[in-house]
């Protein structure tokens, strides 16, 4: 099988998002050059979202955030092989950017999908959904504009609607319609072993 050639780190710069030192709000209109709607991933994986969302909706910004810098450049890589340039990939703890780097009310969709459940009792605390994790998606989210969680575990799901039901005003609203393209690895991997997905969607109100 052919190994899939390793582009240098000059071509991966144009997708790669840096934070600013110290931390404060982006101008995402600067980032991308333009107005459009932007939407956010928490947690991109492998990529497989954001880089069938870029090429799908051309019209929309999407900004990926994960905390290890190998998966940024692995995803950079596959932006960079298809020239999405309304895509961008952040290194950074998803708690910290949303709440210290997304200005308010700028985002059009928030998507945190199959979460690290952290199984461990001494490790929840790890979770990236936290009462404040849903107030900053609240504060961030433009007028109309939409939380989307799924996850296959049912408590961590029961987790997530209680906390954005008991921290924020967004109010529960149908699931979006989404081409499949767009599903992410563990989403695949979940429904070709036959496990439930739990999914809400939020707006507000």
């Amino acid at each position: 099988m052919r190994k899939a050639r390793k582009l240098p780190l000059e071509e991966l710069t144009p997708y790669l998002l840096e934070l600013p030192d110290p931390l404060a709000h982006l101008d995402l209109s600067t980032i991308f050059g333009n107005r459009r709607h932007v939407e956010i991933e928490i947690g991109f994986g492998k990529g497989t979202f954001l880089v069938a969302s870029g090429q799908a909706r051309p019209e929309v910004n999407f900004v990926g955030v994960e905390i290890d810098r190998g998966l940024q450049l692995y995803v950079a890589s596959r932006l960079a092989k298809r020239s999405l340039g309304n895509v961008r990939v952040v290194k950074a703890d998803a708690r910290q950017f949303v709440r210290d780097c997304v200005p308010g009310a700028s985002l059009h969709a928030i998507h945190v999908y199959f979460p690290d459940p952290w199984w461990k009792t001494r490790h929840k605390k790890r979770r990236v959904f936290t009462g404040d994790f849903a107030a900053s998606c609240e504060r961030t989210l433009a007028p109309n504009g939409h939380l989307l969680v799924a996850t296959d575990v049912e408590e961590y799901f029961g987790v997530m609607t209680s906390l954005v039901a008991g921290h924020t005003r967004l109010r529960p609203v149908a699931w979006p319609a989404m081409n499949e393209a767009c599903q992410t690895n563990f989403e695949r991997k979940a429904v070709q072993q036959g496990r439930t997905v739990w999914r809400a969607a939020f707006t507000l109100p």
